[in-house]
């Protein structure tokens, strides 16, 4: 009879299983309290499901695949809490436990990252190896290998973590790593944006619990954290593409069709309906499947797991990938559900587009969108147009005429009557996708100092990218991997430690000292980070414009002629008002501002007005 017993018990046992839970447990007080559990497990959706605790089960949802049951439940009013799922078929039953955690205190009115912020963008794997033994892993494809420079080469969140003095000093209030949740495929892995578990940080960055104490590291300096999160796409290798919830998870054609790239069809009112269909739905490349965000069971499940991200990691913000890419109205049912959990949190979508009215499309409360009645409810967007224009070398133009010189700013600035709120675009040189900024001007000290300068006094919110601040080059035109250098001294056995004063050469220091006087000037500037803004046609390729507000107000002069210049102020005193004099930011230097003003050539002036 024993033996019968153990054979029964055997038996049921290894029906019964569950081999996924997502979200792997919940909060209570959620204004989201309709939580969809996924339970994957063979033939899981032949049993009938119970909850303990009186918790009720608004909804079942079975789909064509018996290996998933999507269970709804109302978490409103409830308390933190352990639970049990009962699985029933026939005499056979099994369990499985779940969570609802307490949340943190105040934690729906989080604050994100706004214009007070510099943002420090990071290549994950690029940036600092702080725990070696990590570089690779058993149970995934590609290892570590520092030669190749589309490989792994071992950056961390340990290496970020033991760094996070390096980047404050530099005066960054924000950290932007690359996405950090695992990607198995077999190469090119490094990047992490084709991910194969959405809830799992790759084991070759750390854990889920690094991360958390990479945020709680973080706060403590007084920092924020902001996830790179990719809602358009996964990588081919996610646990779910050998078997599907559904056919319709992803667009299929069937299977693979590359998208055409071309965003503007899903604005342009004479695009055909065939082309705005391959944009949207067509895959960014092979090996990244595009997730079909018009599925209810797909948006529910990603706007749950970027929840998950935020309450478990006390995120601060999100950058979100190919945001246009996604579909039209589910990334806005996505970006909304989010900003309504959270209504303080900052998200800045990647519009790579280069046209003013199209990339201020995609912000919230767009006036442009809304002839076509769209709102993407997206708080933050991208500045491709000043992107474009420092990347493509305005600063190497240096007799400035109708069209050429510092006058190319002038007119993309005068297009900021197409935001719904300028002071929350983010505002870059370069990026993990762009030409180096100081490839692009050849490690021209001037030309960059001119570059941060603007990117630090405009409105907006400031990003730089790794390295940059140390004079770090590289080449587009050579592969991705060019453009994402290890940063020197972040390796055991690197000669060159730029992480430190001492071991910074002195050509390394001069980029750093300037990068971190500009930033660190910049955190207490409340002028600068929501002051209006007066600028001046350009004159002989000199470029004035000011921020102000009703107590302060600076002056900044670009100087892009090669020659030194020299003006009357009589022309600015529609700003300079009964302000006699000013005092430059970047040298100490006074100017008396009753006289006339000499800047040389290829140099800033960043005058704070007294």
């Amino acid at each position: 009879m024993k033996k019968l017993l153990f054979v029964l018990l055997f038996s049921v046992s290894a029906f019964a299983q569950v081999d996924k839970v997502e979200p792997p447990f919940w909060w209570n007080d959620m204004t989201h309290s309709d939580l969809q559990v996924l339970f994957y497990g063979k033939n899981i959706a032949q049993n009938e499901v119970t909850v303990s605790n009186g918790i009720v089960i608004k909804s079942i949802q079975k789909t064509e695949n018996p290996n998933y049951l999507f269970v709804t439940i109302e978490t409103k009013n409830s308390p933190a809490q352990d639970l049990v799922f009962t699985f029933k078929n026939g005499n056979k039953s099994f369990t499985q436990n779940y969570s609802l955690k307490s949340r943190r205190e105040n934690s729906r009115f989080r604050k994100s990252f706004d214009s007070s912020d510099m943002m420090y963008l990071i290549m994950s794997d690029r940036f600092a190896n702080g725990n070696p033994n990590n570089d690779s892993n058993d149970q995934l494809t590609e290892k570590a290998n520092r030669s190749n420079k589309d490989g792994r080469h071992g950056g961390d969140i340990e290496g970020i973590i033991k760094k996070l003095d390096y980047i404050k000093a530099l005066g960054a209030t924000a950290v932007w790593p690359t996405p950090l949740c695992e990607d198995n495929d077999e190469r090119g892995s490094y990047h992490t944006y084709g991910q194969s578990d959405v809830y799992k940080i790759d084991p070759r960055f750390g854990t889920n619990e690094d991360y958390v104490r990479m945020s709680a590291e973080l706060h403590q300096r007084g920092m924020k954290n902001i996830m790179d999160y990719v809602t358009n796409h996964w990588g081919y290798k996610h646990w779910m593409m050998n078997d599907l919830p559904t056919y319709d998870w992803l667009h299929q054609f069937p299977g693979f069709k590359q998208t055409n790239y071309k965003m503007t069809t899903q604005f342009d009112p004479n695009a055909s309906a065939i082309d705005a269909k391959n944009c949207m739905d067509g895959w960014f490349v092979k090996s990244m499947p595009d997730l079909n965000q018009n599925n209810p069971l797909v948006l529910n499940y990603l706007i749950q797991n970027a929840i998950w991200w935020i309450e478990y990691a006390d995120l601060d913000g999100f950058r979100v990938d190919t945001y246009p890419y996604a579909d039209k109205q589910g990334i806005a049912a996505w970006t909304k559900a989010i900003t309504d959990e959270y209504p303080n949190f900052n998200i800045v979508g990647e519009a790579w587009l280069y046209n003013h009215a199209q990339i201020a499309y995609w912000q919230k409360d767009s006036k442009v969108a809304a002839i076509q009645s769209y709102n993407s409810h997206l708080p933050s967007v991208m500045d491709f147009m000043l992107q474009g224009i420092i990347s493509g070398g305005v600063f190497n133009e240096n007799k400035g005429n109708w069209n050429e010189g510092v006058i190319k700013l002038y007119d993309s600035f005068t297009n900021d009557f197409l935001y719904p709120d300028v002071n929350k675009i983010l505002l870059f040189a370069e990026n993990h996708d762009t030409n180096r900024l100081n490839e692009v001007y050849k490690n021209d000290f001037k030309k960059y100092q001119m570059a941060m300068t603007i990117i630090a006094t405009v409105r907006g919110i400031p990003q730089i990218y790794y390295g940059s601040e140390i004079g770090m080059a590289g080449d587009k035109n050579k592969g991705d991997g060019d453009i994402r250098r290890d940063f020197p001294g972040g390796w055991n056995g690197d000669t060159n430690n730029a992480f430190t004063k001492v071991g910074r050469t002195e050509e390394q220091n001069k980029y750093f000292d300037f990068t971190a006087k500009l930033f660190n000037w910049r955190k207490n500037k409340t002028v600068i980070h929501n002051g209006k803004t007066t600028h001046y046609i350009p004159e002989n390729n000199v470029y004035v414009y000011f921020r102000y507000n009703e107590k302060e107000s600076v002056m900044v002069v670009v100087n892009n002629n090669e020659e030194k210049q020299t003006f009357k102020t009589n022309r600015f005193q529609e700003n300079l008002k009964n302000y006699p004099s000013g005092k430059d930011v970047l040298s100490d230097a006074s100017f008396d501002l009753k006289n006339d003003i000499t800047i040389e050539g290829k140099s800033v002036l960043v005058l704070e007005l007294k």
